[in-house]
């Protein structure tokens, strides 16, 4: 994070509570820059993203449909790299502009293919109790089904972060060696341009996945949402804050941060075994109106993988009342920080409206490489 507030376009940064290591910008930095954009700043899940839907449904009937539920979330969801479906889904996402960039024109195909899934890593879509305790949400008090789901802009959102992030380089190559990841685009120049459009269209793209994903699921189960939420990270916007007592506009990079203006609400997930939260953000001047998108990790996948059992995490999981259907083992419990303490941290940045814990888990399968 020091690294990046030395480049000549920072103008402010801020440090998430679930922090850790990432290319480029870390997970959970914010930055804002003078009329530029960071590809490694935005991150490779370009507009990884959240999405809750609550369902009018007394939580008690989980455990006697578990078994519809589980297929309901086998068949309608796709997780793993290069997930696809073998009869595409449609979305109007498919009829914008896809020759915005050369990256987002040759993949558009690849994109439509696997419209509607999640890829891998800590992607999930999940059904758990959602507790509501005051009105503020616009439900009565009382505990709620609901519907979670996180995921990104797979395959294509990553190309367009590596492509322009090479671009970059190229045209920084004064950088030096640590710098290189946090090589910048203007917004005056042609690649920052259409870098910029393709992150945007990534973003219609990503929310596109969830809105398939949660319409699939609740038509098969013949529901309707009465409450929406969602919120996006792994991105730029144009926002308006103050830099050394003067307002000017600037771009604000989120990656792997939550935006938390003022009255603005957001989802911070927990674990498998952990509760997640709604939030309404504060806007906190010295976040850039920023949380934390989630518990954040404490370990690498290599670790992870040499420090837990399937046997241990699926006991932690019994304790917990969590019915996992399928994940990889270096997305046990073990590797996040402890969400309670996380949310302590930030009680100046977003207050807290409902709490959700997950009942029944679907992630992708073990042995597949993280695309989160």
């Amino acid at each position: 994070m020091l690294e990046a507030c030395r480049l000549p376009v920072t103008l402010a940064g801020a440090l998430m509570p679930d922090a850790h290591v990432g290319y480029g910008l870390p997970i959970g930095g914010v930055l804002a820059t003078d009329n530029s954009v960071i590809p490694y700043g935005v991150g490779v899940d370009i507009a990884c993203r959240m999405k809750m839907s609550v369902l009018d449904w007394n939580p008690t009937l989980i455990a006697g449909m578990r078994d519809r539920l589980a297929n309901v979330l086998e068949s309608e969801t796709k997780f793993g790299v290069g997930a696809a479906f073998e009869r595409p889904r449609t979305h109007p996402v498919m009829e914008e502009d896809w020759t915005v960039s050369p990256v987002t024109s040759r993949l558009r195909d690849k994109a439509w293919k696997q419209l509607g899934t999640s890829g891998s890593g800590n992607h999930f879509v999940e059904f758990g109790v959602f507790a509501v305790t005051n009105n503020e949400l616009g439900l009565e008090p009382g505990d709620y089904v609901a519907l979670l789901s996180h995921s990104g802009s797979r395959g294509t959102g990553a190309e367009v972060c590596n492509f322009y992030s090479k671009r970059a380089r190229e045209l920084h190559p004064e950088l030096p060696k640590e710098l290189q990841r946090l090589a910048w685009l203007t917004l005056d120049e042609p690649d920052g341009q259409q870098f910029w459009s393709a992150m945007n269209l990534m973003g219609h793209y990503a929310a596109a996945n969830h809105a398939l994903i949660h319409q699939a699921i609740l038509r098969r189960l013949g529901l309707t949402a009465i409450l929406d939420i969602e919120n996006h990270h792994n991105f730029a916007w144009k926002e308006r804050h103050p830099i050394d007592g003067i307002e000017r506009e600037v771009i604000v990079h989120r990656k792997g941060a939550t935006p938390a203006g003022a009255g603005v609400l957001g989802i911070i997930p927990g674990s498998m075994a952990s509760p997640g939260f709604v939030v309404r953000g504060k806007g906190n001047p010295p976040s850039l109106n920023s949380a934390a998108h989630g518990a954040g990790r404490v370990m690498s996948r290599t670790k992870a993988r040499q420090s837990f059992t399937w046997s241990g995490v699926r006991k932690l999981l019994a304790e917990r009342g969590v019915d996992l259907l399928s994940a990889g083992l270096d997305e046990a419990p073990g590797v996040y920080k402890d969400i309670d303490s996380v949310m302590a941290a930030q009680t100046d940045l977003v207050e807290v409206l409902g709490r959700f814990d997950p009942k029944l888990v679907k992630m992708c399968p073990d042995g597949e490489r993280a695309e989160d």
